[in-house]
């Protein structure tokens, strides 16, 4: 893409909606991420499933904030 090209967008901005730079705003960082990979999607989303799973079955451990915390700095070393 040009410099001209990509001038002529920007100039385009402001006159987009706050729904519509939105949605473009969302197609750039997606757009970052290359590729889906449909296998990672599932593993994803199985994992999320599982984890729901957990917490509705009353399985799941939960942490305080400051647990979180304290855990996490004793991972980085803080």
């Amino acid at each position: 893409m040009t410099i001209e090209a990509l001038d002529q967008l920007r100039s385009q901005i402001p006159t987009l909606s706050k729904s519509e730079r939105a949605a473009l705003a969302q197609e750039l960082i997606m757009s970052l991420d290359g590729l889906q990979d449909d296998a990672i999607e599932q593993a994803w989303d199985d994992e999320i499933m599982r984890r729901i799973v957990q917490v509705e079955a009353g399985q799941a451990n939960f942490l305080t904030r400051d647990e979180f915390r304290q855990k996490m700095r004793s991972r980085i070393g803080t």
